[in-house]
């Protein structure tokens, strides 16, 4: 009987970390994390690369992820109604 309760615990914890790594997967802590260090890596790539205004023009490919975002989730749910 122990062994059953061992993979029965084995299963239970399993699902704990699936149901997190879902969860940070879809939390907006991510998305912003996301949206920041992509402005950053542009702004830098901009000033190395010498281009007029970095830190203004970085702006599009951070607003673009975040828009991804709020859209993709929408479509998701498009997705899987017409393929049920």
């Amino acid at each position: 009987m122990t062994e059953l309760e061992d993979k029965i615990k084995a299963i239970e914890l399993r699902n704990k970390r699936v149901e997190l790594d879902k969860a940070w997967e879809t939390s907006t802590t991510r998305k912003i994390l996301i949206a920041i260090l992509t402005y950053s890596t542009v702004v830098l790539f901009f000033v190395a690369a010498q281009l007029p205004r970095p830190f203004i023009n970085s702006i599009v490919p951070a607003l673009g992820f975040v828009l991804s975002t709020f859209s993709l989730p929408l479509f998701k749910k498009w997705w899987i109604k017409y393929n049920q």
